[in-house]
Formats: C-alpha cells, structure tokens, sequence
C-alpha cells in the first residue's frame, strides 16, 4: 500500500526554466557575452547553476571564477524566481488527488532553501507539503537517498512505501537507493539524456497524465 509520494521540483512540480534560463543570460549579457536560445538552456536547467553556467561559460563546478558567476547568477535568479514560474499542467490536480486521499505529498529537491522557500510559498505549497527537503537541508543530497528516507520520516511514513517522481537521473538513482517506487518525468528537462537508460519503474510522458499514473498505482 503506497503510503506517500515525493517530488522533485524543478522540471517535475514546477516549470521553473524560463526563469532560470533568463538568469543566465541576464549573467552572460552582463558579463559581455551573447545571450542563448531558451531552447538550448532548457534541458540543463535541472542541473541548477552548475550546469547552466557550464553551459554559457564553458566553467566546470571549481575554481575561483566559477564561484564568482555562480554568486552573481544566484543573486539574479532570487530576484525573478517568481516571474514565469508556474505548476505543470496537471501537477495541482495530483497534489489534490493525494490530499483527498489522505497521502501525504512532499518535496526533496537540490535547490538551495532560500530559493526553493519563496517559490514555495508564493505557491502556497508550503502549507500543502508534508515534508521539504531542500539541497542544503543536510550535508548531503540527491543522488543519495537520505534526503528522501528523512522527507518519508518526517511525513510519518515508509520510504518503502512511497512514490518518489522526478526527471533526473540522481531522482531515480535516489529513489532507488531509498526503496522507493521511482517515475520518470519525461515532461521536465532530462539534462539532454536518454531518460529509458535510468531503470525507473515508470516512465510518464506529460505531467497531465501524471495523475492516471498515481491512480493505477495507488488504487
């Protein structure tokens, strides 16, 4: 019996890219470079600043001048995280489903929490969730699985029991090392991966189907 269902968030709750792909090329046209396609940034947004500003800096995740971006890229981004972004197609109508059926919901997601709160709350899904792990909650995060074990504790059920849905492959890796059952988001933002070369349990297609899929699992 599935007694919970956690969610990533960027790219799988939330459409959080043309917020985040404006960030970077706020950073790069400040920085004195072209700004890129949203259609090129899109697939990296769930990598977070990272991955974006390898992406339009060519940096890998060290050194002095990586940090420096990084600082300048999150201190854009905090300022429009709240412009464009919006729940996926469907999304709400499974957070209901949950609530109704008394099963509890929760969120485990590598952003940072001083970014992931304020989205959260101007969503009013902080009063919703029954748990929120954020990539700086503990020392470590996804793709280990403990941030989902301690977001199932918290939420007073199972992490052998639950469902845990996200659209990278540390969600699946994550899900799979907490024992969870593991969909994949095919409708969020896959880093440009093969997402069948993950081994979820489930592949979703659109997030508006997303709701079957819990249906004929939970049910």
């Amino acid at each position: 019996m599935i007694q919970g269902v956690f969610f990533d968030f960027d790219g799988t709750l939330a459409d959080t890219a043309p917020d985040l792909a404006a960030a970077t090329n706020q950073l790069l046209i400040n920085e004195g470079r072209a700004p890129l396609p949203f259609e090129s940034l899109r697939p990296f947004v769930s990598g977070g600043s990272p991955a974006l500003i390898k992406i339009g800096f060519g940096l890998e995740p060290f050194g002095d001048e990586f940090e420096r971006l990084k600082q300048l890229f999150l201190n854009i981004y905090a300022e429009i995280s709240l412009v464009h972004t919006k729940l996926f197609p469907g999304i709400d109508a499974c957070l209901t489903f949950l609530e109704n059926n008394n099963i509890p919901w929760g969120i485990v997601t590598n952003k940072p929490e001083f970014l992931t709160t304020p989205i959260l709350n101007a969503m009013q899904l902080d009063t919703r969730a029954s748990s929120v792990i954020c990539g700086d909650t503990y020392s470590v995060k996804k793709p280990d699985p403990f941030p989902l074990t301690e977001a199932a504790r918290i939420a007073g059920v199972d992490a052998e029991q639950c469902i845990y849905v996200g659209d990278d492959l540390r969600d699946i890796q994550a899900a799979k090392g907490a024992q969870m059952i593991s969909i994949c988001a095919e409708w969020g933002y896959l880093a440009g991966q093969n997402p069948l070369d993950w081994a979820a349990d489930y592949y979703v297609e659109e997030s508006d189907r997303l709701l079957d899929k819990l249906k004929s699992i939970v049910e």
